[in-house]
């Protein structure tokens, strides 16, 4: 409690109210990214974070959600029943619902659940706070869906998740046409930023202890297209390669239409840049590659990856496929096999099609059944589980600079041992060293063993490196130790990876 003088000049007590968050956030990196800032914005305007594990029971619980899977409806409106009669019971909690879905829905989610009371665009997530306090003010939902962009989310206060490794958003939207994907009508054609202030934006974050950037886009190296400079990307991602103090950098994800020979060897000769590449295939089949209208064939794809190899020769090298498009026969599917076989991917994230409503895809003949859909993605699954598992052996009795994440290992307890990504962003378990290590610094580890998903360094550490990105790991969980407990809340102020998260799916742009 606080005191305050009333107009007689008696003393009156006056509440100190603890208003909590929670953003739930389904889908790509890009939402993830966006949550970052719409915890940014709720915290400059006074909230503060709910506990982990607080499942609901947040003053304000915010959905930011994807419309990509066909599920993705019926898995909010099961939320927010679920969440209907906590609301009930607590007067003054709120509902807030943002993303591509409510981009996509609109007034439907208030008419399906009239208990929420923001809905919100992928276009205005700067709103939030606003319309939070406008739907406590008026009592009525407020549901405000912008048609293009209000401002670049990178201008908006942040409340990042990792203290070492950042998303550094370089566009917005998306100019491909592929039949399977809505992501391009929700979140509208691209808009890139200005290679200064993404420049800027990395500078500040490397000066706050950063030391791992990952460049975001819906398809990330169109980038310039917007700018009229075809080169664009190769430039920026060379001109990370001249700001001290930036580790490591990485992008996702890549669209095999715009990957050109100098991208290759801009990430050949940066040496901050990884040895990593996602490139997204869908499928081997050039007859299901035009019914997706993806603008690539089998040869061209192969023959990046080739190219990839060539330049970068410890570079892995993972991607998504889609099986079962609408059409697709079981010679399309070997041909899927084959490039799977010839690419030899590090790791693939497979899906099993389904219908994205809105999509020009989810009303095409020949939609394949669930069971043969099922099998073909058993085979898939059983044939890159193999390739993972004989490329990660290659790795053993490698030598490498792993950087020490947070939370990686869930055995890590049990097992003594430590975890982090090495700089092909494979996943490394360490033994714990004698000496203290933080997230964010790096230690050098021999490789002892390969598993399909991951690496063991059993022996002994080599080297110990501690880090400015290290020291910012252990200054904000020092500050988030201290922290009260509480803030003053009168009316909210209106704003304007722990390893990096991971997304339920990659980037909407590899779709």
């Amino acid at each position: 409690m606080t005191s305050s003088k009333d107009g007689t000049g008696a003393v009156a007590e006056q509440d100190v109210v603890t208003r909590t968050y929670e953003v739930r956030t389904y889908g790509c990196q890009m939402n993830v990214h966006d949550s970052e800032r719409l915890s940014g914005l709720l915290e400059d305007a006074g909230y503060v974070r709910a506990p982990e594990g607080s499942n609901g029971d947040a003053d304000v619980v915010v959905f930011n959600t994807c419309a990509v899977r066909e599920n993705a409806d019926n898995k909010l409106y099961g939320n927010l029943g679920h969440l209907a009669p906590k609301k009930a019971a607590r007067p003054g909690m709120q509902i807030a619902v943002g993303g591509c879905l409510a981009q996509k829905d609109r007034d439907t989610i208030v008419k399906k659940a009239p208990w929420v009371d923001v809905v919100f665009g992928t276009h205005n997530i700067g709103k939030l706070p606003v319309l939070l306090e406008r739907a406590r003010v008026q009592e009525e939902a407020q549901v405000e869906i912008a048609e293009s962009l209000e401002a670049f989310p990178s201008t908006l206060p942040t409340r990042r998740e990792s203290a070492y490794a950042a998303w550094v958003s370089i566009s917005v939207g998306c100019n491909n046409t592929c039949t399977f994907c809505i992501v391009p009508a929700l979140r509208g054609k691209e808009e890139d930023r200005r290679p200064g202030d993404i420049l800027a934006e990395i500078e500040a974050l490397v000066a706050e202890g950063v030391s791992e950037i990952t460049l975001l886009g819906q398809n990330v190296n169109a980038y310039g297209s917007d700018l009229g400079d075809r080169e664009a990307f190769s430039k920026l991602l060379r001109a990370c390669g001249e700001i001290e103090g930036l580790e490591r950098v990485r992008f996702t994800s890549p669209h095999p239409r715009d990957f050109t020979d100098d991208v290759i060897a801009a990430m050949a000769e940066t040496p901050n840049v990884m040895p990593q590449l996602h490139m997204p295939l869908q499928s081997g089949s050039d007859t299901v590659l035009k019914a997706m209208r993806r603008s690539y064939r089998q040869e061209r794809f192969l023959g990046i990856i080739e190219k990839v190899r060539a330049a970068i020769p410890h570079a892995a090298i993972s991607t998504d496929i889609i099986v079962g498009f609408p059409g697709e026969t079981e010679e399309d599917f070997e041909q899927t096999m084959h490039v799977v076989r010839e690419a030899r991917f590090a790791n693939a994230f497979t899906f099993q099609y389904s219908k994205r409503p809105g999509t020009p895809a989810a009303t095409m003949e020949g939609q394949v059944p669930k069971e043969v859909v099922q099998a073909r993605y058993e085979r898939l699954v059983a044939l890159q589980e193999e390739i993972s598992w004989e490329e990660n052996r290659k790795q053993v009795g490698r030598t490498l600079e792993v950087m020490v994440a947070e939370g990686e290992g869930r055995k890590d307890g049990e097992t003594h041992r430590l975890s982090g990504r090495a700089p092909d962003n494979r996943l490394v378990h360490f033994t714990k060293p004698d000496e203290d290590v933080r997230p964010g610094d790096v230690v050098t580890v021999e490789i002892t063993y390969a598993a399909p998903h991951h690496l063991l360094a059993e022996g002994p550490t080599t080297s110990v490196r501690r880090t400015r990105a290290g020291d910012a790991w252990e200054k904000r969980t020092a500050a988030a130790a201290a922290k009260p407990a509480g803030v003053m809340l009168g009316l909210p102020k209106i704003g304007v990876p722990e390893p990096l998260p991971v997304a339920d799916a990659p980037a909407c742009g590899s779709h």
